[in-house]
C-alpha cells in the first residue's frame, strides 16, 4: 500500500513480490512549510537539500523494496537527527526535555537548524519551545514512525531487513583521493555503518564491491559514518541492518545551477543495478 502525508512524506510498497529491503531519502524534500520564515538567502538554504536523491531511488518498488521520502526540507527540521539534538541557543525559553548535543548541533545543524552553511543565521528571532514541538509532532515523528513500522514489518515477515538510507554530498565535501580511490579523482560514494555497528560487515562490503564494479570510487565511514536514521533502528545481531549512502552531487547535477546534468540518467540506471544486486543478496540470505 502506498502512503502519502501532504507536505510531510510519501512512501511506496513493492511492485509484486516483496524483498527484505527498505530505502529512504530523508533530505530530498523541497516543499517549504508556510511558517518556515528563514532569513538566510533562499538559494543558500536550498543547497542543504539532497537534490533528486528520491528520484535516484524511487524505483525501489520495482526491485521488491519499500521506499520512503520526506517532502519537507531538512533545514526546517531534520529527520536524521535525534530528538535530544536541540540547540538551546535557538530557543526563547528552556527546553524541558533532555539535551544531548551532537557535533552537528555544535555547528548549528542540529534537529532544527540555527545556522545555514557556511555561516548564515537561519532566523532573525528565537524559536518558541511549542513551535519546535509542533515541528517534531507534525514532521519528525510521522517520518520516523512510518520508517520504524516498515522496518519492523519487513523484519517480521523475513526475519532480517536491509535498510539503505540515501543521501548526496557536495563534491567539495570529501578530500581529494587517498589510497584505494580510483584514478586519483575525488571520491564518488561514501558508505556509512557507524564503524560496523549498524550493519553486518558482509552487506557493507557487498554494496561497496558492487559499486566499485560499476567504476565508482568508494570509501567506508570516511568521512561520513551515518547519523540518526541508521543508528536508531539498527541491530545487526537481531537482523536489522542499516547502511548510509552518500553520493557526490557532481556525478549527476550542476551544484551551481541546481539542475541535473548529463550523468543523471546513467547514475539512476546504476542505482537500479545496485538495488537489483541488493535484492538478490537479501533474498539469497533469507533463503
Amino acid at each position: 500500500m502506498n502512503t502519502a502525508i501532504p507536505g510531510v512524506l510519501y512512501a511506496k510498497s513493492p511492485n509484486g513480490a516483496a524483498a527484505p529491503l527498505v530505502f529512504d531519502s530523508p533530505h530530498s524534500g523541497t516543499e517549504y512549510p508556510a511558517d518556515f520564515d528563514f532569513v538566510a538567502p533562499r538559494a543558500v538554504v536550498r543547497k542543504a537539500e539532497d537534490s533528486f536523491v528520491d528520484e535516484l531511488f524511487q524505483d525501489a518498488p520495482d526491485y521488491g523494496g519499500y521506499f520512503q521520502a520526506a517532502l519537507f526540507p531538512r533545514s526546517y527540521i531534520d529527520p536524521n537527527r535525534s530528538l535530544q539534538d536541540i540547540d538551546a541557543r535557538l530557543l526563547d525559553d528552556v527546553w524541558p526535555d533532555v539535551i544531548s548535543l551532537s557535533e552537528k548541533s555544535r555547528y548549528g545543524h542540529g534537529l532544527v537548524w540555527r545556522l545555514c552553511p557556511p555561516n548564515h543565521a537561519m532566523y532573525d528571532r528565537k524559536l518558541g519551545v511549542d513551535e519546535v514541538r509542533r515541528r517534531i509532532d507534525a514532521y519528525w515523528r510521522p517520518y520516523h514512525d512510518l520508517l520504524q513500522d516498515t522496518l519492523s514489518a519487513v523484519l517480521r515477515d523475513f526475519g532480517q531487513v536491509w535498510h539503505l538510507n540515501c543521501h548526496s554530498m557536495p563534491a567539495t565535501g570529501v578530500p581529494r583521493a587517498m589510497s584505494g580511490v580510483i584514478g586519483g579523482r575525488a571520491v564518488d560514494i561514501v558508505l556509512g555503518d557507524r564503524d560496523g555497528t549498524t550493519c553486518a560487515p558482509a552487506f557493507t562490503q557487498f554494496v561497496s564491491e558492487t559499486l566499485r564494479g560499476m567504476g565508482y570510487s568508494v570509501r567506508i565511514n570516511d568521512p561520513y559514518k551515518g547519523v540518526e536514521l541508521v543508528r536508531a533502528y539498527s541491530d545487526p545481531k537481531a537482523g536489522r541492518n542499516s547502511l548510509q549512502i552518500e553520493i557526490s552531487r557532481a556525478i549527476y547535477m550542476n551544484e551551481v545551477t541546481g539542475e541535473r546534468n548529463g550523468g543523471f540518467d546513467a547514475l539512476r540506471g546504476d542505482m537500479g543495478r545496485l538495488m537489483a544486486a541488493m535484492r538478490d543478496f537479501a533474498t539469497a540470505t533469507v533463503g
